[in-house]
């Protein structure tokens, strides 16, 4: 298996990826393997959870939870770990697929992890009044333990929230106000070939859920999308009159693809556009333990059915550009190679890890009448190196180099700046990195003017 580690280490020649994955925006994440997507809107902007694949696993080895977002669907900033295993301190393993939702000013953070006093899965909640987090065990112990996994939270128009959750049951509960607590019993939804389809050669199993329920609302139309089918996992769904159903099999949204035997659902509408986002195993290295969140656009029928959806190496398309006179995290990245993300001193996350050859391509930068110069922060406890801003590709027309010197450690920081040229109109922009043996130095953020 090839590792981030061991990615970081190839030089661009060395990789044995297609021209069109190299030259892809999905999936979104390429410094890590990102699993379970639950996207939410806030600010303006789209943020997705994920979980994280371990490098290296022969299991679903998940330890904590990571937070990007964007706001053209395009460049996506990496926020780092807002919770993790160590949140929960009576959890023991198994930070698996999880969601964020809004109330009362805060965010709610619903996760499956296990237990440790009794063994089982269990369902835990974080909260933090940052989407970003850092979240705090909200409770001091489950919300409930009842060995299923994979909750998902709708609050409906008379304010009531609901959690799904379940596998291979599926499950619900009405949540309180406070969003800590439940109200009344743990409710078993019967599944049916009707309301959730049905699966011949498997009498234990005779219908198609199988987990990661995803639950929202649209019109008057209540949706279930779902993980179905297992193994390996296709994407379905079912709609309902009410949050509580009764469900009506509706068919396949995505169909079974690549090495991955799961797939796990988010759809979200931004901006007028409809999005639904799975994990897939496209990445150098990817498989079931080592999976990669992925987003497309789509259109519902007029009749509000979902159509089937391809999965894609080009994604959607971008909303609007990015604007390089404002300051720009270097962990905002459309496609990336070699490169990882670490937390920073100066606060968020940096760019590091960085070898000769390695690349970001920031994606629809508008640079209008053109810049004359380019500054960033960068930092290195070696040699450094330098950056080479080109447009196109990572081999495409040099608009300027900026020479990174060492600054006598790996968060501490300086400016560098250099002039630029012939950089005009709306382009894809590429950071190459280059320099000698070894790691050059971290990148913080970056701004033309």
């Amino acid at each position: 298996m090839v590792t981030f580690k061991t990615w970081a280490l190839l030089s661009l020649s060395q990789l044995l990826v297609p021209a069109s994955l190299v030259k892809a925006d999905n999936p979104i994440v390429q410094s890590l393997y990102t699993t379970d997507p639950a996207p939410i809107i806030h600010d303006g902007r789209v943020w997705v959870f994920t979980g994280h694949d371990e490098d290296g696993a022969d299991y679903y080895d998940m330890r904590d939870w990571q937070l990007y977002s964007s706001a053209d669907m395009a460049n996506w900033q990496h926020h780092g770990s807002p919770a993790g295993l160590q949140t929960f301190p009576w959890a023991s393993r198994d930070a698996w697929a999880g969601q964020v939702i809004q109330r009362n000013g805060k965010f709610y953070f619903y996760v499956p992890v296990v237990d440790g006093a009794s063994g089982a899965m269990s369902i835990g909640v974080g909260v933090s009044e940052n989407i970003a987090g850092p979240y705090e065990d909200a409770i001091g112990g489950p919300l409930l333990v009842n060995g299923e996994i994979d909750p998902t939270v709708f609050i409906d128009d008379d304010e009531q929230a609901y959690m799904y959750w379940g596998n291979p049951n599926l499950w619900y509960v009405k949540l309180n106000e406070d969003m800590v607590s439940y109200s009344g019993d743990l409710v078993q939804v019967e599944l049916t070939a009707e309301g959730f389809g049905s699966r011949e050669g498997n009498p234990d199993r005779p219908y198609q859920y199988e987990e990661g329920p995803w639950l929202y609302k649209r019109g008057d139309i209540y949706y279930m999308i779902y993980a179905a089918n297992c193994c390996p996992e296709n994407i379905q769904y079912s709609t309902g009159p009410s949050a509580t159903g009764p469900w009506t099999y509706r068919g396949i949204i995505m169909e079974t693809e690549g090495t991955s035997i799961t797939n796990h659902p988010g759809i979200i509408d931004y901006n007028g556009t409809s999005y639904f986002f799975y994990h897939n195993s496209a990445l150098p290295g990817g498989g079931s333990f080592a999976r990669s969140v992925a987003v497309e656009s789509f259109a519902y029928n007029e009749d509000g059915t979902i159509p089937k959806i391809a999965m894609t190496t080009e994604g959607p398309e971008q909303v609007g550009t990015l604007d390089p006179y404002v300051r720009q995290e270097a962990e905002t990245i459309a496609w990336s190679v070699g490169i990882e993300t670490e937390v920073c001193s100066e606060g968020g996350m940096d760019v590091g890890f960085i070898h000769n050859g390695d690349y970001i391509k920031v994606k629809g930068v508008a640079f209008g009448d053109g810049p004359s110069t380019f500054t960033a922060s960068v930092a290195s406890e070696t040699q450094g190196g330098s950056i080479e801003l080109r447009l196109g590709s990572e081999t495409g027309t040099l608009i300027g180099t900026c020479e990174v010197p060492g600054t006598g450690g790996w968060q501490t920081w300086m400016t560098v700046e250099c002039p630029i040229s012939d950089a005009t109109g709306t382009n894809d922009l590429y950071f190459r990195f280059r320099g000698g043996d070894g790691f050059l130095f971290n990148f913080d953020w970056w701004k033309f003017e």
